[in-house]
């Protein structure tokens, strides 16, 4: 899809992350198998360095430098957990459509001092906050409901069990009997996990690289400023008035009924407070795609550094929010 518009993006520049000094769909954690699932813990040895993270609509790139600080190596399961795809709605509208499988799409690599390093995929379909990966696997339910693989599953079922999960509200059909539309009613978190061993008084370099799972949505919802869903976004995405003038007047300048293309971005940062102490030096770069796209981010001190990239850089750093970045096209 060819998308295009007529003037510079704006980037706000609000603290939102409640960062210890001035300050696309993750931070590496330390986690713990424990009962009821893969939980994430906070390490009191292992610092985090440095990161330096780059996010697009078509890549994630981040370099971590982490040091164990006590005079043992430490063989730890490491988490990298990817935002929560939410549960769908029984009225099968999608406020974002997130296109693409972890198991398929997400090109996931990464290294640990040069090495490249196996991961392992976990997925968890959590209903109500109640884990129900167990009861859709034994019938081959696929726990992404983006899957390709999601509605034939469901049509291959037998009727009284696809009954069941109708009435334990796991799937809805969002169409009719004679052109069934199934959605599932869950939410989807995705991690990637690995055995690492950090040796004792030493730093390490940590690269990941991947393609982000992005949410997409096509339509001019920044042109209904009052709706309760946009006030929503104005909050998650730090859009301000300069934003929405902006937005306005390329809307002038559209074709009739012309849409905007929102893409959707996410990263989970908090998790970057599980090591010890702050992040000692952090730097991100958010590149938009094209000079004449918007884009919108809740971020301090944020400076433009190219006619599409966006950076801020922070000494010890603390993030108590997640990244959610929003990225807006026009076709031409």
């Amino acid at each position: 899809m060819k998308r295009s518009g007529t003037f510079a993006a704006i980037v706000v520049a609000t603290l939102l992350w409640g960062a210890s000094t001035p300050g696309v769909r993750a931070n590496d954690s330390i986690g713990d198998t424990a009962l009821g699932g893969l939980t994430l813990v906070k390490s009191e040895a292992i610092s985090m360095d440095s990161e330096d993270l780059f996010i697009s609509r078509d890549q994630v790139r981040v370099r971590y430098q982490f040091t164990n600080t006590s005079n043992a190596p430490i063989d730890a399961l490491v988490v990298f957990p990817l935002p929560e795809i939410p549960p769908g709605n029984e009225g099968g509208e999608e406020d974002a459509v997130y296109w693409g499988d972890a198991k398929t799409d997400l090109a996931f690599h990464t290294s640990f001092d040069g090495q490249p390093l196996a991961l392992q995929l976990v997925e968890q379909a959590l209903l109500g906050g109640r884990d129900v990966s167990a009861r859709l696997n034994a019938l081959g339910v696929p726990l992404n409901r983006f899957s390709k693989r999601f509605e034939p599953s469901i049509a291959a079922l037998q009727k009284p069990e696809r009954d069941r999960l109708v009435a334990e509200k796991l799937i809805v059909n969002g169409g009719d009997d004679a052109h069934p539309s199934w959605n599932g009613l869950w939410a989807l978190r995705t991690l990637l996990t690995r055995r690492q061993i950090f040796p004792a008084q030493k730093t390490v370099v940590v690269e990941h690289d991947y393609k982000p799972l992005a949410g997409e949505a096509v339509g001019p919802s920044p042109q209904y400023p009052d709706t309760g869903d946009f006030k929503r976004g104005r909050a998650k995405y730090c859009i301000d008035d300069e934003w929405l003038r902006g937005f306005g007047t390329l809307l002038q300048k559209q074709k009739k009924n012309a849409n905007a293309t929102e893409i959707f971005l996410g990263y989970v940062l908090k998790t970057g407070a599980n090591w010890k102490g702050p992040i000692k030096d952090f730097h991100l770069v958010v590149d938009k795609g094209k000079p004449e796209s918007l884009v919108s981010f809740c971020a301090e001190g944020v400076k433009k550094i190219s006619p599409t990239q966006f950076e801020a850089h922070y000494s010890n750093f603390t993030p108590t929010k997640d990244l959610d970045i929003l990225i807006v096209d026009w076709p031409r």
